[in-house]
């Protein structure tokens, strides 16, 4: 399988190591160390090397950062592991902080009220990580020192950086080659006045080459950094054993190729303008270049909107991707729907079927993360990955929260499913209509181009609002194609700021969490595309819309028909006709046959 069920969070071992960081910091002369998630190319996920969060504290969600201080230590997470955090740490040692309703240099100025020295590794931090921090500390007699990493200093058995082998994504599937990207995204440089761009992100320097990798388990992307030049030539830093000749041959000869111990030398031979993204490069960067007096142009990574804007080549791709996986997920809710009433059904036993599901259509390159599967209250962790350890069995009157997706040739996935065990006390049923309503909601919208996803987002909230609840996660993220399953720039979430553009793909994936009885959420990914005029609507009017790219069906034992509008029955049997109708054919007799019963009229 690719996913293994050990708990490798290691709560026990935090007190020791944190006393040995402590004992590092003094020996360092600082007060205090910070500690990320990311590593030094700013992806969501890292390899085992780069783990240095999960190794110092037991947390191993996605995101958030501890602050080492003599007498504290914090781990600073966001709502989506407010109550995994709590079961993964010494609670002892380190004391969980709500991040961003607080935030780490407000935290820091009211435990060091006297001043201090706090270190950091400046290849872990971006430029604006530190500039925020920076401003809020101002006056407080607090300083970030940058140098080296204190945590590297004590990890003995520290894993040694991936080496995964590179692969060409076919021209057919990424619809632009490589040398295209190149001469375009160096074009808009030269427009600017810039003569080259310092490239961090994995995913962007994936897209640009059409490459994939195997450093970094559920993402095929290839670990590496890169100077791209107005001309459109490139420099690529990169393990050699990583490339075949095949490889080598598809870079070509405008694509020079060079270790990743080059790198550093290399910024210093740079001529500005070069420029840098404050969001997403490492600060050390940024500090190379100022010590050589090279000019600096900060602007975001040429390739984010590129990337995020799939054109007509990819777009296919994804919605063959979700047709492959919509019949996967058809076979395996049937499935599950046949054993659920003889009982006897663990948590992983679902995520085990569910990938041999996957794995059953030979086109499945790997999952594209850990399938979330927690039933009753494990539903309520929202990224919950069971273990050995924490293995449930569902029992009748809960409800399941199946959270999965699946990396294909073509493309990438990510849907969740929330399923009834039996039937569901009212209570449950009635918050799930209303999430479902949130999800409707995103999936019927127009909008006028120029919105931002933070503008949509409170659109999915409305009739939780109504009930006094919420969920504290963004409604949706970006998706890669063939790359990672959380791609920015483009969200559905408050901090979305980043205009909504044709071509995107984005999740719809509202939910509510109950601490201590269910979770639910429902997830499809949706496609923004041109709107057609409307009888009526203005003419002159530019209007966006979402067409929805996953078909599987929703529960509708969950479901409290009589709270649905008009409106919402009708999208919803218009769905489930659509997933009849184009999975129905790719599935088996038996799953066929289910599927009809599933997706009648509600």
């Amino acid at each position: 399988m690719f996913q293994s069920f050990e708990n490798t969070a290691r709560p026990e071992q935090g007190p020791p190591r944190l006393a040995a960081l402590r004992n590092e910091i003094t020996r360092a002369g600082l007060d205090g160390f910070i500690v990320p998630r990311a590593d030094a190319h700013q992806g969501e996920y890292v390899a085992p090397a780069d783990e240095r969060l999960a190794w110092l504290t037991g947390f191993t969600g996605s995101a958030g950062f501890c602050i080492v201080l003599p007498k504290i230590a914090s781990v600073f997470i966001d709502g989506r592991y407010r109550t995994q955090v709590k079961a993964q740490v010494d609670l002892a040692s380190y004391t969980p902080v709500p991040w961003p309703d607080i935030k780490p240099g407000s935290w820091l100025k009211e435990q060091l009220k006297s001043g201090g020295r706090i270190g950091f590794d400046p290849w872990l931090h971006t430029k604006k990580e530190i500039a925020d921090l920076e401003a809020v500390l101002e006056g407080s007699g607090i300083t970030l020192w940058p140098g080296r990493n204190l945590v590297d200093a004590i990890w003995a058995d520290q894993p040694q950086p991936p080496k995964g082998p590179v692969a060409v994504q076919p021209l057919d599937l990424a619809g632009e080659s490589a040398e295209a990207k190149r001469i375009r995204i160096g074009a808009e440089l030269a427009a600017a006045g810039q003569d080259a761009v310092v490239l961090t992100l994995p995913d962007s320097i994936s897209w640009l080459l059409n490459i994939r990798g195997a450093d970094i388990e559920r993402n095929p992307v290839v670990q590496a950094f890169a100077i791209l030049h107005a001309t459109g030539r490139l420099t690529l830093f990169i393990a050699p054993e990583k490339l075949s000749d095949t490889v080598r041959a598809h870079l070509g000869p405008e694509v020079t190729l060079r270790p990743p111990s080059a790198f550093s030398a290399a910024l210093r031979t740079l001529t500005g303008p070069v420029r840098i993204d404050r969001a997403t490069a490492p600060l050390q960067v940024a500090r190379e270049l100022e010590d050589a007096n090279i000019v600096i142009s900060w602007g975001p990574d040429p390739c984010l909107l590129p990337k995020a804007k799939k054109n007509a080549a990819e777009i296919a791709g994804m919605e063959e991707a979700h047709l492959t996986d919509g019949a996967a997920m058809v076979e395996f809710l049937a499935w599950l729907d046949a054993e659920l009433p003889g009982g006897g059904l663990t948590e992983i036993d679902v995520v085990r079927a569910l990938e041999g599901f996957r794995r059953a259509t030979n086109q499945l390159k790997e999952i594209s993360f850990e399938t979330i599967c927690g039933t009753g209250p494990h539903g309520a962790i929202m990224h919950y990955r069971v273990t050995e350890d924490t293995n449930q069995s569902l029992r009748p009157g809960e409800i399941v929260v199946i959270d999965s997706g699946g990396q294909y040739l073509n493309g990438t996935t990510d849907i969740t499913r929330t399923v009834a065990v039996g039937p569901v006390d009212a209570d449950a049923r009635a918050a799930f209509t209303r999430v479902l309503q949130g999800m409707i909601a995103i999936s019927r919208l127009r909008w006028p181009k120029g919105i931002a996803g933070q503008h949509l987002d409170a659109i999915a909230r409305y009739n939780l609002w109504l009930a006094g609840q919420d969920f504290d996660h963004g409604t949706g993220h970006g998706v890669g194609c063939y790359l990672s399953v959380h791609e920015g720039p483009q969200r559905l979430s408050r901090t979305g700021d980043v205009v909504l553009e044709a071509g995107m793909i984005l999740s719809n994936e509202p939910g509510y969490y109950r601490e201590g009885a269910f979770g639910i959420r429902i997830e499809n990914l949706v496609l923004v595309e041109d709107a057609p005029n409307l009888p009526g609507g203005d003419d002159h009017r530019t209007m966006l819309r979402f067409r929805t790219l996953t078909f599987a069906p929703i529960d509708r034992r969950l479901i409290d028909a009589g709270a649905l509008t008009e409106a919402e029955r009708a999208w919803l049997n218009a769905y489930h006709a659509e997933v009849a109708e184009r999975i129905g054919p790719r599935v088996s007799a038996p799953a066929r046959d289910w599927l009809g019963e599933a997706t009648k009229p509600v």
